[in-house]
This record gives C-alpha cells, structure tokens and sequence, in this order.
C-alpha cells in the first residue's frame, strides 16, 4: 500500500471556509472539479472534512469560521520523523498524531507565520 492514496499530489491546499458545501459546488460550476470525499460532522450540521479533485490537484477543506486559514495537507512516507522535525525546527504541534479513523495517521504542526500542516501517511 502507498502512503497516500492513489490519485492524490503529495501536498494539498488544505481550505478553512464557513460553508463547505458553497465552495465545493464553486469548484465543481468554476473547474470542473469532483467530489472525493465529504464526510459530515458527528451532529450532522456542516461538513468536518471534504476534498475535491480539480485537473491533478486535491483541494481539501473544513469548516472552521474562526480558525486560522493558511493550512497545507502533506502526505509523507515516515509521518513520524516529519513531525518530529517539524517541531525540532521551531513548530507548535496543534494536534498529535492520530488514527483519525477516516484512513488517514495525521497531525498537525503551525509554523511561525501561522500555517498548519497536516502530516499524514494512509493507512493499510
């Protein structure tokens, strides 16, 4: 098994929009894009996760009105090292990582300017 799944770029722009579903249907009137995965929230009010695939580039997003907007989702093959070095290199982990349950082993890292990166590998 790969690291990341099939079809998928290595880094992702990862969206933090207050309407998921108005910027997935965007993309899909505006490029062309196709649904990979929307996955609702445990109440079922918002999406916690969508991606959309446009051409050869996987745009995922969360609806988070307050949050930080700059995020960038990165599959790697050793997710461990490169948290350990992102946080060596003067990062603030924003969340361990963790089988989030939806195929992926991710955690987050905010580097000095306020982006988040989501490290991740998939799962057998």
């Amino acid at each position: 098994m790969s690291y990341k799944p099939d079809g998928y770029n290595s880094a992702s722009p990862y969206l933090m929009v207050q309407d998921a579903e108005a910027t997935l249907a965007f993309l899909e009137t505006a490029f062309g894009a196709t649904r990979l995965r929307v996955i609702a929230r445990e109440n079922g009010e918002g999406i916690m996760h969508a991606e959309a695939l446009v051409d050869d580039t996987v745009i995922m997003m969360g609806e988070m009105p307050d949050g930080p907007k700059a995020h960038v989702h990165v599959y790697v093959q050793e997710p461990e090292m490169a948290f350990r070095r992102a946080l060596a290199s003067g990062g603030t982990e924003v969340q361990a990582l963790t089988d989030k349950g939806d195929g992926d082993l991710r955690g987050g890292v905010r580097d000095a300017n306020g982006t988040t990166w989501w490290i991740a590998r998939q799962l057998d």
